[in-house]
């Protein structure tokens, strides 16, 4: 059974998923994003902020995988604030740089939102 990602809104705010070092938690979120991908479950929305808009940045190891969603219907937000503080903005296609008013109208319209 594949489960329904459709009107969910996946919060990403650290570069990586869980607890462990840098590499397995750019794996794990690497694997996660891979697996919505093949499983054509795609989420509603991808929302970055704090240290989880590295992952999106063009040389991220979720780069790949963010792009198949965003191909796939998933709308890709960036804290701009986040990408500024990092100097990061150059280093993002525009079309997903928000701000927080954008992430949190994207939270109102989900049905659930899950924080990675």
């Amino acid at each position: 059974m594949n489960p329904d990602f459709h009107a969910t809104a996946l919060m990403i705010n650290s570069d990586g998923m869980g607890h462990g070092d840098e590499t397995l938690r750019q794996r794990l979120l690497v694997n996660y994003l891979r697996t919505l991908v093949e499983l054509e479950t795609p989420p509603q929305a991808i929302l970055l902020y704090a240290a989880g808009v590295k992952m999106v940045i063009n040389t991220s190891p979720c780069r790949a995988e963010i792009t198949r969603l965003r191909e796939a219907g998933t709308r890709v937000i960036a804290c701009r604030t986040c990408l500024d503080h990092y100097g990061l903005m150059e280093h993002v296609p525009e079309a997903e740089i928000g701000n927080m008013l954008m992430i949190v109208e994207a939270q109102g319209a989900a049905a659930k939102v899950i924080t990675l």
